[in-house]
């Protein structure tokens, strides 16, 4: 039967056939062990050249790196190998012998392999964040789908940005301006007020000239909004959602977890509350460290990291000044010059990998911030008609996938996380 390297548990002691390429291979003269993958996952397969036919054994040592085969043999149980089991080759039916791999298993510099990272993708490390990637994602969606949310999808194509900033793609839409989207979250208030609680989950794009390690021209973001939810229950829901993924991640992908070698003692900690800072007590702290960041300046990568080395799983930084964030955040009703919105900083270093707040649903007040960021009230008219036709309170927020899944993969750069890396210099492959 053709079965995958991820289900072969369920063969101990059968045949099974296998598709695959060749990873690596080795030779002792009269035993060959090749070391097998298929997507699913990596076994060895030994070939023991006086238990087959001339034929299998010819073919198993014609195979170089990559190159494909259908493969039969028994499936053994054994403790020693990373998979927990090893395939005793009885045929090997060679598909197509490779030519010479770029990428062989030496050492290679970041932008070779990113030259050819349509083969890199092979690898185990890589195979092992694309699994954490998906695993991200399905425990997104469950969690949202148990949690009462509806999946809405916003347009890419938009008219205006949705933060009044200039880092927008602009394409013609025939005889319009349009701008490549780098928020759905306008529309995703809509689609709140029609539905209650929402989510939408998608590509968006940010022409910002930034090489940092926590940058990509094109990234995913996952961007829930909430009607009849405050502040506080928003920071409440942001909590239960990166928790759960995870506590996901750590359960389901304990295999590949141990192939990136990442140490996963703090993230055990990832439930429960998370612990909150002001950002007028953030400032203080940073002054307290020799920062000469004064009150009013957004933060630095150095900054948050600073912040987050207090604690011990993700911290959220809530309150910013009213001047620095976007024209939507509603204001503190105590305290107008700072907003009811928080930024989530992931522990080690990785940053914010979330942006929420409570959103104005005061119609005049809108009106005014239209006209204080020089917004046109005829393009956002619809985005008005939101405030004239029912307004609530309402909330929503944004994770950034890519920087979510490098902190739980322990990457050093958000371009292992995505197949296809858009930086500000690459755009091939």
């Amino acid at each position: 039967m053709l079965t995958t390297i991820a289900r072969i548990g369920r063969h101990v002691g059968q045949e099974v056939r296998l598709g695959c390429w060749l990873y690596n291979k080795r030779s002792s003269g009269k035993i060959q062990f090749l070391q097998l993958r298929d997507g699913s996952g990596f076994i060895q397969g030994v070939v023991v050249k006086a238990e087959v036919a001339e034929e299998v054994w010819e073919n198993a040592s014609q195979l170089t790196q990559e190159s494909s085969l259908y493969i039969t043999g028994v499936v053994r149980a054994d403790d020693r190998a990373p998979s927990g089991y090893e395939l005793t080759v009885t045929g090997v039916e060679i598909i197509q012998i490779a030519e010479e791999y770029p990428i062989s298993l030496k050492e290679h510099g970041v932008d070779f392999l990113m030259d050819h990272r349509h083969l890199w993708l092979r690898s185990p490390r890589q195979r092992a964040v694309m699994a954490v990637r998906s695993e991200v994602i399905r425990a997104m969606y469950e969690f949202f789908h148990e949690n009462g949310f509806v999946k809405v999808d916003p347009p890419i194509l938009t008219p205006t940005s949705a933060e009044g900033t200039t880092n927008l793609f602009h394409t013609k839409y025939f005889d319009e301006d349009a701008y490549l989207s780098q928020s759905g979250q306008l529309y995703m208030e809509a689609a709140a007020m029609a539905l209650g609680r929402v989510y939408s989950f998608g590509p968006t794009f940010r022409a910002e000239k930034s090489k940092t390690r926590r940058h990509l021209i094109e990234f995913w973001m996952i961007e829930p909004e909430m009607a009849f939810v405050d502040h506080e229950e928003n920071l409440r829901i942001q909590e239960a959602f990166v928790s759960h993924v995870v506590q996901s991640v750590l359960k389901n992908c304990e295999r590949e977890l141990k192939t990136l070698e990442r140490d996963t003692t703090k993230m055990q900690n990832v439930t429960g509350s998370f612990p909150r800072i002001s950002y007028d007590d953030a400032i203080k702290l940073l002054q307290e460290k020799g920062s000469e960041i004064k009150w009013g300046d957004d933060f630095g990568a150095p900054d948050e990291t600073m912040i987050a080395d207090h604690f011990d799983k993700p911290v959220f930084i809530t309150h910013y000044p009213t001047e620095i964030k976007a024209f939507y955040m509603k204001p503190h009703p105590e305290r107008p010059e700072v907003v009811l919105c928080a930024d989530m900083i992931a522990p080690e270093g990785y940053g914010e990998i979330i942006g929420g707040s409570q959103r104005i649903d005061d119609p005049e007040l809108l009106k005014k911030r239209f006209a204080e960021h020089e917004l046109s009230e005829e393009a956002y008219r619809w985005y008005m008609d939101l405030r004239k036709y029912g307004t609530v309170p309402h909330s929503g927020f944004g994770l950034g996938l890519e920087r979510t899944i490098a902190w739980i993969c322990g990457l050093d750069h958000v371009r292992e996380t995505i197949p296809f890396p858009r930086m500000l210099n690459r755009l091939y492959p």
